[in-house]
């Protein structure tokens, strides 16, 4: 058995949840696959995934060791990547976390355009607006759009984004346009949440930051959703600009508060902060900062 070989096998059956979503993807038997990680447990002495008919799951001697062979795997990357074969044709496994819209919307093409051009490059992209812990969910990259970051936070700034609170036309002609943020308690207002039905908008007043708190009865975590609730004169709602597309210039969507907007939000990729960073991740960022490279300009 080659300990690396079966190593990487049992990452990607932990961080894939299936054998066989494993086999299909490199194209060989399942039996390859659940083989490779049997003779590592094996060897180990010891069981690392609990299977079932339903589902996959890690033992507690299996969480432990998927989080050192992860360590293990990224060091022999750095090794190869010193040589200096890796600096010149990028080559191996990249797991990208990506905001839901922000990816759909924005970076798909660059994206697709990275994987076509760069055919030694294994690209896995996992489309989520939950904030990913990158160490825990084995990410070598995540893009992070926010105005805050975290003091360990490991970042390149990518690009920027703005905010707008906008209504459709019709609902403004029914309930009116709120002139200040505080006014905002009176109208309904189409709120980005995971769970709450309360959230907060922040704004600015001058040098003065507004924490506005607004309710409302349609609740989602997706920016698109809410913005065809607000076309359909169902509320007010907050959003960044690649959600609204051309709402606002082809007058569908009306722009309110404007001028209580804060700064530009700034588009991170942010890296783990316990691993070296391989060339590919490199070449990705770099080209991602350069299809975004007007954003920053713009905003």
């Amino acid at each position: 058995m080659d300990k690396l070989d079966a190593m990487q096998m049992f990452v990607r059956v932990a961080e894939a949840g299936s054998f066989i979503a494993v086999a299909n993807h490199m194209q060989v038997a399942r039996s390859v696959v659940t083989r490779q990680v049997a003779a590592l447990e094996q060897h180990l002495g010891t069981q690392l995934i609990t299977r079932s008919t339903r589902r996959l799951s890690l033992t507690a001697a299996g969480a432990v060791y998927l989080e050192k062979a992860r360590v293990i795997l990224n060091m022999v990357d750095a090794a190869e990547s010193d040589l200096g074969e890796a600096r010149v044709t990028p080559r191996g496994r990249i797991r990208l976390g990506l905001p839901l819209s922000y990816g759909l919307q924005v970076l798909m093409p660059a994206l697709l355009d990275f994987a076509q051009q760069h055919a030694l490059v294994e690209l896995v992209m996992d489309l989520s607006d939950q904030r990913a812990n990158l160490i825990e969910g084995g990410l070598d990259l995540s893009i992070r759009i926010t105005a805050e970051l975290q003091p360990a936070d490991i970042v390149r700034r990518l690009g920027t984004c703005r905010l707008h609170t906008v209504a459709s036309p019709g609902y403004l002609a029914t309930h009116g346009a709120p002139r200040h943020p505080d006014e905002l308690c009176h109208h309904a207002c189409l709120l980005y949440a995971h769970e709450a039905t309360q959230s907060v908008w922040p704004y600015q007043d001058g040098e003065q930051s507004l924490n506005v708190p607004v309710r409302g009865r349609v609740v989602a975590n997706n920016g698109s959703m809410l913005t065809e609730a607000a076309l359909r004169g169902m509320g007010i709602t907050r959003q960044p600009d690649f959600v609204l597309g051309d709402h606002l210039s082809q007058g569908r969507l009306q722009a309110v508060l404007s001028s209580f907007e804060g700064p530009p939000l700034g588009v991170y990729a942010v890296l783990p902060s316990n691993r070296y960073v391989p060339h590919r991740v490199r070449v990705l960022m770099d080209e991602l900062a350069a299809f975004l490279a007007p954003s920053l300009v713009s905003g």
